[in-house]
């Protein structure tokens, strides 16, 4: 007998019915708050909203999709819908491997997602050798399975499968490494998330036993009742105030016009929290959810053709086929994933990175080495990316991203010519930073944007510098560009990562003699 039929047959694992806390109660609770302000659930009042400086400088957080869906690892993190939709390869996958839809369905998967390998210190650490400044794990995706502690539903981690509180556990982890703490939410989808499955003999449609956990299953067409958007809400205020994150990330249906006054509400609930706690935080939604000003707008797996007035952030993953655990990933490479950091960072943004653990709560090798890549590359360059602020121009060169969503289906073809800039403000100087995803073969980077019939070229120029090696470059100047040419043979830690970083100082004449804020490494005093 398959641990599947078994888990179908014997059904000591389904978790006793819980008490839902009172609806209307929880509430008044939520309306207390945003009546004491100093936010109110209005676009006006939300518009007084600041996005707070620690993420601006922050520039890279990672992303967790974790959940039950990695047990099947098959096609990505929507496993749990497309399994019941006819026709698709899902469906046909589940029925081979894991049997009829109507003995073994998605339920089936909670038992087998132990998570009995999780190491929340050791995730943490490893965030923290990426370079992250913020964790963003999924506290709740579309198939209606809180990661946390959620008293609204018998259906949650604490009760079945890993039987703790894992989204709690990884967040108190990170606290040890200072990184700043998060969380998403993907609980609107849910409401037809399992529709697929009342189209035929399958436990969605002929178990009322889980009812509970499929919810709502209807179509799609269908906009979400008021009973559901109440429970939304309180869900998240419970993320809010059991976890305190001071990132809280939204998937796209929270823009169905049904949620809007609730996500009026739950705006000023979070930043009247904030306030209380004396934090900055940041709500995170896709398309036109939010009026702008009011939040940060997140472009999924794509980004901005220029520098954007306001913080934005893109969102995206290791692997270009799921953001979930499967067997088969395509896997980003190195020089992707530094192309995406940089760009993004260039043009007033912050890079959301996705990892899939596995259900035994583990990291796949494959993207820990990617992550561990990354923060190499951060150690030797990160000057130029953490704290920094968008230039004249964001970048040069012939190979541009894409504007929009999903645009991240292949590599770019980075040439040594594609440059992204940056800088940073000192007393009395400005460092700008040119940052390439490439080396150049002859061993001379040229700054177009610095030559000299630009227009943005500049009369005084300081020291250059590569970082990661201690002493100052060659420089020449044509009209065409400002040539660098790079030391050789390159320092080892530069050269065991993609690209370069150039540090080059602009002086104010007119300003208090140069005071550089930043040390470099090993050096200090009292």
């Amino acid at each position: 007998m398959t641990t599947e039929s078994t888990s179908a047959t014997d059904r000591s694992w389904v978790p006793a019915p819980v008490e839902v806390p009172d609806t209307q109660a929880a509430l008044a609770d939520v309306r207390a708050v945003v009546d004491a302000g100093p936010f109110t659930d209005t676009w006006e009042s939300l518009t007084g909203y600041e996005v707070p400086d620690w993420f601006r400088d922050a520039k890279f957080g990672i992303f967790m999709h974790w959940g039950a869906y990695s047990v099947p690892a098959f096609g990505n993190e929507w496993y749990p819908r497309r399994m019941y939709q006819q026709g698709t390869p899902e469906h046909a996958h589940h029925r081979e491997v894991h049997g009829d839809h109507a003995e073994v369905g998605y339920k089936d998967f909670l038992p087998r997602f132990t998570m009995d390998a999780f190491d929340p210190a050791g995730m943490a650490q490893l965030f923290r050798r990426a370079g992250a400044q913020f964790v963003v794990p999924v506290a709740e995706h579309h198939d209606g399975f809180p990661m946390y502690d959620e008293p609204r539903t018998r259906w949650n981690a604490t009760k079945v499968g890993p039987k703790r509180d894992v989204l709690g556990d990884v967040l108190d982890a990170c606290d040890d490494q200072w990184i700043v703490r998060g969380a998403s939410s993907h609980r609107a989808e849910h409401w037809f998330f399992f529709h697929p499955g009342r189209a035929f003999a399958s436990d969605v449609r002929d178990d009322p036993e889980f009812a509970d956990l499929y919810g709502p299953a209807m179509p799609q067409a269908t906009g979400p009742n008021e009973a559901y958007l109440e429970d939304w809400l309180l869900r998240t205020a419970r993320i809010i105030d059991a976890y305190r994150p001071q990132v809280l990330w939204f998937d796209w249906w929270i823009e169905h016009p049904a949620f809007e006054p609730y996500r009026r509400l739950l705006a000023a609930y979070y930043y009247n929290r904030a306030a209380q706690w004396g934090r900055g935080v940041v709500i995170q939604y896709k398309w036109e959810a939010f009026r702008p000003g009011t939040a940060v707008l997140d472009v999924e797996r794509g980004g901005m053709a220029d520098v954007q007035e306001r913080p934005w952030q893109n969102d995206t993953s290791v692997s270009r086929t799921s953001w979930g655990w499967i067997e088969g990933h395509e896997w980003k490479t190195p020089v992707d994933l530094v192309g995406e950091l940089v760009d993004v960072v260039a043009k007033n943004g912050c890079l959301l990175l996705n990892i899939g653990p596995k259900p035994d709560g583990t990291i796949p090798p494959e993207e820990a080495a990617l992550l561990e890549g990354l923060g190499a590359w951060l150690t030797v360059n990160g000057e130029a990316v953490y704290g920094t602020r968008p230039w004249r121009v964001p970048s040069e060169g012939p190979t541009a991203v894409p504007e929009g969503s999903f645009t991240d289906a292949a590599s770019l073809p980075f040439t040594a010519a594609d440059l992204r800039f940056t800088q940073r403000a000192e007393v009395g100087q400005t460092s700008l930073y040119a940052m390439g995803m490439v080396r150049p073969e002859d061993g001379v980077v040229r700054i177009r944007s610095l030559g000299g019939a630009s227009s943005m070229s500049v009369r005084d120029l300081g020291e250059v510098r590569l970082l990661g090696h201690p002493t100052p470059l060659e420089v020449r100047r044509t009209d065409d560009a400002l040539e660098v040419v790079l030391p050789s043979p390159l320092p080892a830690a530069v050269e065991a990562v993609p690209g370069f970083a150039l540090r080059l100082v602009l002086p104010d004449p007119a300003a208090p003699a140069p005071r550089a804020l930043l040390l470099p490494e090993g050096e200090g005093g009292g």
